[in-house]
């Protein structure tokens, strides 16, 4: 292949991109993986019900298949980091350079509170993800991390009052997010007709409040303690 086939290639690419239409499809894209992510997580990490022998063994599962582990994380930083670049440009070209004059009174027509707020959930649960990491992947922010027990981990973890509640917050706001952002990604993709919109829109209610409510529920659990270093 010639170098000006791969740089024509870079420069449609590129075209594409700066594109409203490239943008929202680089975020339906990367939304599928993340959102596909998320599930996946989710269920993994409810297994802590089933006692410390399971979570751990889930754990210990993930760390003997670390030339696999790897790659995933950092597709995910990757979608993570193009998702939240490609939401607050569309941002910035809607908001600002479609209408340069503010609105003297700006009313949300057909618009929800979890569509209005995608610009600041997002990045919220950007960082939250930083923090996870941090809190239970590296152990650096965790009070007192052992490599390889997770179920001590989540527990020490969350018995923090603050954490828990940093976690708790970021998860509603990553269930609005999914919500709209959930049902976004099947209008980019053209999964679109009057016949099964009102569904579509119902089940990414329900996905987002899942997500949230199976998420918030270990914190939850922890504080109350019907999870603990006894069980």
């Amino acid at each position: 292949m010639s170098s000006v086939a791969v740089n024509s290639g870079m420069a449609r690419s590129a075209a594409l991109f700066n594109s409203v239409v490239g943008r929202k499809i680089v975020m339906a894209v990367t939304g599928v993986i993340l959102t596909g992510f998320i599930l996946a997580h989710m269920v993994g990490n409810l297994q802590i019900f089933l006692g410390p022998e399971r979570i751990n063994a889930y754990g210990r599962f993930l760390h003997a298949n670390m030339e696999l582990l790897w790659p995933a994380r950092i597709v995910l930083l990757l979608s993570v980091g193009l998702h939240v670049l490609a939401a607050w440009q569309l941002t910035i070209l809607n908001n600002f350079k479609a209408r340069p004059i503010a609105y003297l009174k700006k009313t949300a027509i057909a618009s929800t509170y979890a569509a209005r707020t995608m610009v600041w959930s997002g990045p919220i649960v950007a960082a939250f993800i930083v923090y996870h990491l941090l809190h239970f992947t590296t152990g650096t922010a965790h009070p007192n991390f052992i490599e390889g027990d997770v179920y001590h981990n989540v527990i020490t973890g969350f018995q923090v009052p603050a954490a828990a509640l940093f976690y708790i917050v970021a998860n509603i706001l990553l269930a609005m997010h999914l919500y709209h952002g959930v049902w976004s990604m099947f209008q980019t993709l053209g999964v679109n007709h009057p016949r099964y919109t009102p569904w579509l829109k119902g089940g990414a209610k329900v996905f987002g409040v899942v997500i949230g409510l199976g998420n918030c529920s270990i914190p939850l659990a922890v504080l109350a303690g019907l999870l603990s270093q006894r069980a």
